[in-house]
């Protein structure tokens, strides 16, 4: 993967603790932010999925797709 340059601030207290990890961890800063903000935008997708999920368990629609494939999984099993 390609590293691109950037600036950005931080409050003094995160960079702080930034630094203070970086040293106890020995791994430069630039890998901790980088391993965070994998972790923050996985966590952003679960949250995507969970309220498509929560939206889809009150469409009805939804649910009787769901249901209508499930019969036909269910006859797929059955079958010799």
């Amino acid at each position: 993967m390609k590293s691109v340059n950037y600036t950005s601030s931080l409050p003094s207290e995160l960079l702080e603790m930034l630094n203070q990890y970086a040293v106890k961890l020995k791994v430069p800063k630039n890998r901790i932010i980088e391993n965070s903000l994998k972790a923050y935008f996985e966590n952003l997708k679960r949250a995507e999925y969970i309220r498509s999920f929560k939206r889809a368990a009150c469409d009805t629609n939804i649910i009787d797709m769901a249901e209508e494939g499930l019969e036909d999984y269910l006859k797929i099993l059955d079958k010799p």
